[in-house]
């Protein structure tokens, strides 16, 4: 009892001079029957909430593309939100869900995985396609994070665009295995490590759309030219024989 009376007089000591007379009582029912560590948990949890209260906001600004399908006679726009960095995930897509459900539930933007393997979070952040679940929120406070869709895309609204035609495109290659060659133990086809090495660099690729969005040519003729995203993929199953 003697060390929980000097770990109580001590935390009155320090309350005060933050202006907390005496500490809130708090009830830890897995410590019931132990006085003691009871109230070592009370300074304890008293002590997080006093670092806490006192740690400086790191106040980061994102400008994000705004559009509403709803009013098609308002010009799209860059609207800025500020999000505090210490309570806020490494990722731009944290920042994204952060501004989402705190501060404004109109935002809209497609996401998925969260893991960097479906694709869906891909838009322009800071002048480069990216997926924003990978892409690091960037720590220079001084100058805000610029967030637009795929460049050169129909949006839907705000981060959201339309992706039919990438689709088709890709749906247009018929990206499956074609062979007329028959197993030869009529069973399974069999890989060798040096034809598994060929799809290196290949079948890595997400659909993500960032690296076509980001093809001149493609944006020229997107109706004509498919845009590296689908070439590659016919080359994948092209040079899988």
């Amino acid at each position: 009892m003697l060390r929980s009376s000097f770990l109580r007089r001590g935390y009155n000591k320090v309350a005060g001079i933050f202006g907390r007379a005496e500490a809130k009582k708090q009830d830890f029912p897995v410590l019931e029957g132990h006085p003691a560590a009871q109230e070592s948990a009370e300074v304890a949890l008293e002590s997080r909430v006093t670092v806490q209260d006192n740690v400086k906001k790191v106040m980061k600004e994102f400008r994000i593309y705004r559009w509403n399908p709803d009013r098609p006679d308002s010009k799209p726009f860059l609207q800025s939100y500020h999000v505090d960095l210490s309570e806020c995930g490494p990722m731009v897509l944290d920042a994204l869900q952060k501004i989402k459900a705190e501060n404004d539930s109109s935002l809209s933007y497609r996401r998925s995985c969260r893991e960097g393997i479906c694709g869906s979070c891909a838009m322009n952040i800071g002048g480069t396609n990216t997926v924003a679940c990978l892409k690091p929120i960037d720590g220079d406070t001084s100058k805000p994070t610029i967030i637009i869709p795929l460049p050169h895309m129909f949006v839907i609204k705000d981060l959201v665009v339309d992706l039919t035609n990438f689709y088709q495109q890709y749906k247009s290659i018929e990206p499956w295995l074609k062979t007329n060659m028959v197993p030869k133990d009529g069973r399974e086809y069999r890989q060798s490590p040096a034809d598994r090495k060929k799809l290196d660099g290949l079948y890595e690729c997400i659909l993500c759309a960032c690296c076509t969005t980001s093809c001149p040519s493609y944006w020229w003729n997107p109706e004509e030219y498919l845009g590296p995203a689908a070439l590659l993929h016919a080359y994948r199953w092209i040079c899988d024989r």
